[in-house]
């Protein structure tokens, strides 16, 4: 928390900032609202964050103008209109108030231009129409050491912020659901927010700034804010509903406002936990040797064509199916002399009338599945197949379930082609004749002739 001090002088910048726009007859910041300069772009405020009575101010680098700190884009607005100053990748300093502070006593050692890019608007304009834009970036190596700098000094400060709140015995929290009360290390109330009430925020040793971290969550809960969807409700039991129906007992991962409390963000400038995660994964990838030693094979399993019976084995199946639903798919297969793909296009036409509620042998639909498996039952329809030429079609060459592993089971044993030969049902291809006299020359019959003639 600022000292007295430092909030009334944050009181009195604000109003020095309010009286001297008022008396100077400059552009006010309603009036800047429409001034859209294409080339540039303006940081996004934080995550719909208010300001802070008593927050600490941070001063232009080229005027006495002060802003809150946690208004810092009306800082940026404020150098790009009044001033021609723009600041690159200004989310990726790591302590903007030690940032503007070096550059303003930097620029009134030297000129702006040492420093700065020149960027010029309307060149091709007449001169009196023309400006310049002056853009500060990494890409000046003292901007660059400076950035890297104050990140290792946030992360040196973050570090030993998390290591006093990880030996700090002296906690004290309330439960945000359940309004049981906590002592000791803060371990204690968040692993009983995470057992007991499903809501998990991480492991303790990666948060720091715990308070304030809760703080911001039992805030919003009490603005009847959802944490998930961050969607408002008119009261709190129907907030309560919501998050536990909605399964909504989280945090929302795309919200900015809750990076600063993960010690991951602050490992590597520039980058979010995000893409830190990404490139350790892709090490991982890189280095990991093909070690399939300890791989355990699930094994799959087929579903029964009328229920959701499941066997890990065909002929499980195939009992199943002739003693709970009457209806035996090896004699089918051997009677009709079904061959794979005849097979496949039989499972694929049942599978889809079965899905569609409807009875294949006598074509009534019904409502549920239930109701049509009560009815092939009693009727023993199950075993009453509609001709051939209404199921035997190419479409249902195209498996009406995703990953079907009755498919996969389905083959032409020795009996079935023996079956399909006396059907005279096997498709015979003839060998190509057309070049008959090369075939006899390379025939290996003329190998076995001579080998004959030897022996006589």
């Amino acid at each position: 928390m600022a000292a007295p001090e430092t909030q009334g002088a944050a009181a009195r910048g604000e109003e020095d900032c309010k009286s001297n726009h008022s008396e100077s007859g400059s552009v006010s910041y309603e009036d800047s609202k429409d001034c859209i300069l294409e080339p540039l772009s303006l940081p996004e405020s934080p995550g719909g964050t208010t300001a802070l009575e008593g927050s600490p101010s941070v001063p232009c680098i080229f005027c006495e103008e002060h802003f809150p700190m946690d208004e810092q884009d009306k800082l940026l607005k404020h150098m790009i209109i009044e001033h021609k100053m723009v600041i690159a990748d200004v989310k990726l300093v790591a302590d903007f108030q030690r940032y503007i502070l070096y550059w303003r006593k930097r620029f009134t050692e030297q000129p702006v231009t040492d420093f700065c890019s020149v960027i010029r608007i309307n060149s091709t304009a007449p001169l009196e129409e023309q400006d310049n834009y002056f853009l500060l970036c990494d890409v000046l190596p003292e901007d660059r050491v400076l950035r890297e700098e104050l990140q290792k000094q946030r992360l040196k400060e973050i570090l030993e912020q998390q290591q006093q709140e990880r030996n700090d015995n002296s906690f004290h929290g309330i439960c945000m659901f359940c309004n049981e009360e906590f002592f000791g290390n803060r371990s204690v109330l968040l692993n009983h927010m995470a057992r007991e009430h499903a809501f998990n925020i991480g492991l303790p040793d990666n948060i720091v700034n715990c308070n304030e971290f809760l703080c911001t969550l039992q805030k919003k809960l009490d603005n009847l804010q959802c944490l998930y969807c961050e969607k408002t409700f008119r009261d709190k039991n129907t907030l309560k509903d919501h998050m536990r129906k909605k399964q909504h007992r989280r945090i929302n991962p795309k919200n900015r406002e809750y990076d600063r409390f993960y010690v991951i963000n602050y490992l590597e400038l520039g980058k979010s936990w995000e893409e830190v995660q990404l490139e350790d994964d892709r090490e991982l990838l890189d280095h990991q040797e093909d070690d399939w030693s300890d791989w355990e094979e699930r094994p799959d399993s087929a579903v029964c064509l009328f229920c959701e019976k499941q066997a890990e084995t065909i002929e499980k199946l195939c009992v199943h199916m002739e003693e709970a639903h009457d209806f035996d798919l090896l004699k089918i297969k051997s009677e009709l002399g079904l061959n794979f793909y005849q097979q496949v296009k039989l499972v694929n036409f049942i599978q889809r009338q079965i899905h569609q509620c409807r009875c294949y042998s006598c074509h009534v639909k019904f409502k549920s599945k239930a109701e049509l498996r009560t009815h092939m039952e009693e009727t023993k329809h199950t075993s009453l197949l509609p001709e051939r030429k209404i199921w035997d079609q190419p479409e249902y060459y195209f498996p009406t379930y995703e990953n079907d592993i009755l498919l996969c089971t389905l083959s032409d044993s020795e009996s079935d082609l023996t079956a399909q030969e006396q059907n005279g049902n096997i498709t015979i291809i003839s060998e190509d004749t057309s070049k008959l006299h090369a075939l006899k020359q390379t025939s290996i019959l003329n190998q076995l002739l001579l080998h004959e003639g030897l022996k006589n």
